[in-house]
């Protein structure tokens, strides 16, 4: 089975965008699950721990510790490209990581229907190497 690392952008000052990014997350997590894969999704597992934590969810040393050696052991680096993903801190670091292991990237780039979720015929994936 492939192992997939789920990449999407979380840090913002707006909360509510934060809890969006995250639910965006974890349904192309479940998207991707659904379909065969294993998968860590970072925000998914991340973001309900941080609430127990004294850690600032937006801590980017302290996360992307929790998460990196688990892109090391995956065979697919899959970003989500939700608005702030080009400009991510993280991302730029975990596909740093991603392209140093020769891992294949693909792409996710979500059409939103009127309620903001992902519309299954429009759904774009694009495998670039």
């Amino acid at each position: 089975m492939i192992k997939v690392y789920l990449a999407c952008p979380f840090s913002h000052s707006d909360p509510k965008v934060r809890a969006y990014r995250a639910k965006m997350a974890d349904k192309m997590a479940s998207k991707l699950m659904m379909q065969g894969y294993l998968v860590f999704s970072p925000l998914s597992h991340s973001v309900p721990i941080s609430k127990y934590t004294d850690v600032d969810p937006c801590d980017h040393d302290f996360w992307l510790r929790q998460d990196l050696w688990i892109l090391d052991v995956c065979d697919e680096f899959h970003i989500l490209c939700i608005d702030g993903w080009h400009n991510s801190y993280g991302i730029g670091v975990e596909l740093k990581r991603a392209k140093e292991k020769g891992l294949k990237i693909y792409y996710h780039i979500p059409k939103k229907d009127t309620y903001g979720t992902f519309s299954k015929e429009n759904q774009g994936n694009k495998r670039i190497k």
